[in-house]
C-alpha cells in the first residue's frame, strides 16, 4: 500500500488555506506520462555537479541522498539550469501565474522543450508537486507535506518578531523574519548511511528557494527524527527546519523614540496540523507528532534545550482582560462579520481603546493592502462587530484569497497593550465538471465544465484549465466577453483516455479579478476491446 501510494500514484492532493481552515488542491504528478522520465533524467544532466563532472555524477546516482538533493537544487532555478521560476509580488504577466498550474507534466515539458529556460512561475506547492513527480519517476518514495503557521529566517535565536507602533501599523517591513500561512515541501523515504544509527526513513526536502545550503539554493535531506529529537548538528539543514516547526512568536509595540515593549510570546502558534495526503483515500492524515513532542510537555523542553535553544518564558497568565477574534464563514463576494471579543475578569469596569484592521495578505505574509481599520474607545464588557464588506477587500486581495485581522487593545493610564491576529482564508466557489459517455481507452468522452460568478462585479479573461495523467494533456479553454454577476458559464470538450485505470480530471478556472478556482473528477477507465 506505501509502495502504490509513494512511487506508483500520479495524483495526489495538496493541502492549503490556514491551520483551523484547511483547504485542499487536487494536482497531477503525472509520473508515468510520456516523456516525463527522459525528462527526469534530462534535469540531473543539466545539474552543476554533472556539467563539471560527469563521470562523479553518474557515479553518486546509487545514492538516494545525492539525487534528492540534487532534485531540490534543480527543481528550482536560482542558481542552475533548474526548472521553476519563483515569484511572489503578483507580477506574472510574462509567465504563468502559479495558481494556474494544476500538475507537474506541462512545466516539466515546457522546461524540456526550451531548452532548459526556466518555467515561470511557482510557489511552495508547486516547487513540491514537480519534486514529488520527479523523485516518484526516478523510484525515491515521496509524499507532499503542508507544514501550517510556518516560520521562515529566524535568526539564532528562533523566535519570529512582528513589530507594530502605536497605531498598530506592521513596521517589521524589511526584516526577514515571517511567519508563513502554510509552507509546503516533500519527503522522501530513505537510508541515511552518512548519519548515525536511527535517522532512516522519511527526510525533509525542500525545493523551494528559501535559504542557501552549502552555497545553493536546497535544503535536505533532513532527518524527520532528528527534528523531533533537536538533534540540530546532523546534515542536511536541521537546525532551518527545526525553527520552521518550533519557533516562537513574540510581538512588540515600537514606541516613536524606539524604545520596545514585547507584549506577548507563544510558543504554541508556529508548525501546527502539518499534513499529507493519507495512504487509505482522498484525505488528510495529521503527521505533527512526527516533528514535535506535544506543545508544552517535558520531553519538549528538553528538546528545546538540547538544540541550543533559549527556551523563552511560559505564556505569562491571562491578565484582568482577554481579547479574541472570531469570524463568521468568510466566502470570497460576500460581506462576513469579525467579532471582536474582550472579556473582563476584574471586578471594576475598565476603559480601553480597541484598534481593529483588516490587510490582504499572501499565504506568505506578504502584505497587499489595508482594507478596513476600526478605532472605538470602551468601557469592557465589550462585545464589538466588525463588517468586512466586499467593497473593503476586494479590490486589494491577493491571489490567494486571505484577510488578516489584527486586534489591538490598550488599556487607558496603563501600560499594558493586548494583541491577537487570525488569517481568514476567503472560500472559493466551485466548479462542477460532467463526464457524459463511458470511458474506455482511446474511445472519446465529453466534459461539461460550469462555473457561476459568485462576486458583484464582472469577470473577464477567463481560462479553464484542464489536465489529467492517462487521459488528456493540459488544455486551455478561454471563454468569450465578459462573466457577470450570478452568470453560469459551461464549456465542453472532448478528448480520449490512454490509459486504463482510476484517473483524475483536474480543472482551473483563472480571470482578471478571480484565480484558483478548482474542480476534480473521478473518472474509471476501462480497456478497449481488441478486434482482429
Amino acid at each position: 500500500e506505501l509502495l502504490q501510494e509513494y512511487i506508483l500514484n500520479e495524483n495526489g492532493i495538496l493541502y492549503q488555506g490556514s491551520w483551523d481552515d484547511i483547504t485542499t488542491v487536487p494536482w497531477n504528478f503525472g509520473q508515468f506520462e510520456k516523456d516525463v522520465v527522459d525528462i527526469c533524467f534530462e534535469v540531473l544532466d543539466n545539474s552543476p555537479a554533472a556539467l563539471k563532472n560527469s563521470e562523479m555524477d553518474i557515479a553518486n546516482r546509487g545514492s538516494p541522498v545525492y539525487v534528492s538533493r540534487t532534485i531540490t537544487a534543480m527543481v528550482n532555478a536560482n542558481d542552475d539550469r533548474g526548472v521553476v521560476s519563483g515569484r511572489w509580488d503578483g507580477e506574472y504577466s510574462d509567465g504563468v501565474a502559479p495558481t494556474r498550474w494544476t500538475g507537474s507534466v506541462p512545466i516539466l515539458r515546457r522546461w524540456s522543450e526550451g531548452g532548459g529556460q526556466r518555467v515561470r512561475y511557482g510557489q511552495c506547492w508547486v516547487f513540491t508537486g514537480v519534486a514529488c513527480t520527479v523523485l516518484r519517476c526516478l523510484g525515491i518514495p515521496t509524499r507532499c507535506i503542508t507544514n501550517y503557521s510556518s516560520a521562515h529566517n529566524t535568526d539564532a535565536n528562533i523566535s519570529v518578531d512582528y513589530l507594530f507602533n502605536d497605531q498598530l501599523e506592521n513596521v517589521s517591513e524589511g526584516r526577514k523574519d515571517s511567519i508563513w500561512n502554510y509552507h509546503c515541501w516533500v519527503e522522501s523515504w530513505m537510508k541515511r548511511d552518512d548519519l548515525p544509527e536511527g535517522f532512516d526513513g522519511w527526510q525533509v526536502l525542500d525545493p523551494t528557494p528559501l535559504e542557501r545550503s552549502d552555497g545553493v539554493f536546497c535544503c535536505g535531506p533532513c532527518p524527520v527524527h532528528a527534528v523531533k529529537e533537536g538533534e540540530v548538528g546532523l546534515k542536511y539543514d536541521t537546525p532551518f527546519v527545526f525553527s520552521e516547526v518550533n519557533a516562537d512568536l513574540i510581538f512588540w509595540i515600537v514606541h516613536p523614540d524606539g524604545e520596545r515593549i514585547q507584549v506577548s510570546q507563544n510558543s504554541k502558534v508556529i508548525g501546527r496540523n502539518i499534513s499529507t495526503k493519507s495512504v487509505y483515500g482522498d484525505f488528510r492524515e495529521d503527521i505533527t507528532a512526527n516533528y514535535k513532542h506535544p506543545e508544552g510537555s517535558m520531553k519538549e523542553r528538553e528538546v528545546y534545550k538540547k538544540a541550543g535553544r533559549q527556551v523563552g518564558q511560559k505564556n505569562k497568565d491571562p491578565g484582568q482582560l482577554e481579547l479574541f477574534i472570531k469570524h463568521a464563514p468568510a466566502i470570497h463576494g460576500t460581506d462576513f462579520d469579525v467579532i471582536i471579543e474582550v472579556y473582563n475578569s476584574g471586578r471594576e469596569d475598565t476603559d480601553a481603546q480597541l484598534t481593529v484592521t483588516s490587510n490582504a495578505i499572501t499565504y506568505n505574509s506578504i502584505h497587499r493592502g489595508e482594507c478596513q481599520r476600526k478605532t472605538t474607545s470602551l468601557t469592557v464588557q465589550a462585545h464589538k462587530v466588525l463588517r468586512l464588506q466586499y467593497d473593503h477587500y476586494g479590490a486589494c486581495v491577493s491571489e490567494h484569497h486571505m484577510i488578516r485581522v489584527t486586534a489591538l487593545l490598550q488599556l487607558t493610564n496603563q501600560d499594558n497593550i493586548i494583541l491577537q491576529e487570525i488569517n481568514i482564508p476567503l472560500k472559493m466557489p466551485a466548479l462542477h465538471i460532467k463526464i457524459i459517455g463511458k470511458a474506455i481507452v482511446s474511445h472519446k468522452l465529453t466534459a461539461h465544465i460550469s462555473f457561476t460568478n459568485p462576486l458583484p462585479v464582472s469577470l473577464q479573461g477567463g481560462v479553464f484549465t484542464v489536465e489529467g495523467a492517462g487521459l488528456t494533456e493540459a488544455i486551455e479553454i478561454k471563454t468569450h466577453g465578459k462573466i457577470e454577476p450570478g452568470q453560469a458559464v459551461t464549456v465542453k470538450f472532448s478528448f480520449k483516455p490512454t490509459r486504463a485505470g482510476l484517473r483524475k480530471l483536474l480543472v482551473d478556472f483563472d480571470s482578471d479579478r478571480l484565480r484558483d478556482v478548482k474542480g476534480e473528477a473521478t473518472v474509471i477507465t476501462l480497456e478497449g476491446k481488441v478486434t482482429y
